[in-house]
């Protein structure tokens, strides 16, 4: 397994492995994630890919077929009253081939990111996940990550 950057050629298997994360979103809350439906269209996805200020990390295998990825945005608060100028790394989205779990494959390409942050000069990594998605609160927490904020809800 190695990792490269994300191509057009990917866009199949990107959507294959994002289906794979929209369910695990839509059966944890159903209230907010709905059955069965893309969160990209290629379009966007074709957009994306040619964003410099959205990485996408491909984990890929011997034959070059896609079997893990993280969508990636650098962000950065300049002249913030609050807040200090330093350079992020957000992971919007970490996928491996639900087949392919348990085989380093994420922690590969999470060392990747944490690399190619270090590369492009960024003060820290930070990523969101959702409660509900406790399979990916454990992998997150086998790779060094802690808590640095919390969102919470009420429902009405």
């Amino acid at each position: 397994m190695r990792v490269r950057m994300a191509e057009e050629k990917d866009i199949e298997r990107i959507h294959s492995l994002l289906a794979q994360v929209a369910l695990v979103h839509h059966k944890g809350r159903p209230d907010l994630f709905k059955y069965g439906k893309s969160k990209y269209t290629d379009e966007e996805l074709k957009e994306i890919l040619r964003d410099e200020k959205r990485p996408i990390l491909a984990a890929v295998d011997d034959n070059d077929c896609l079997q893990g990825y993280a969508f990636c945005i650098f962000q950065q608060h300049t002249d913030s009253h609050i807040l200090t100028d330093i350079k992020t790394l957000y992971i919007d989205d970490l996928c491996v081939e639900e087949t392919l779990r348990g085989e380093h494959i994420g922690k590969t390409l999470y060392h990747a990111v944490l690399d190619f942050a270090r590369e492009h000069g960024c003060y820290n990594v930070t990523l969101n996940v959702w409660s509900c998605n406790e399979s990916a609160m454990k992998f997150y927490r086998s790779c060094g990550l802690k808590e640095q904020k919390v969102g919470m809800e009420v429902i009405l």
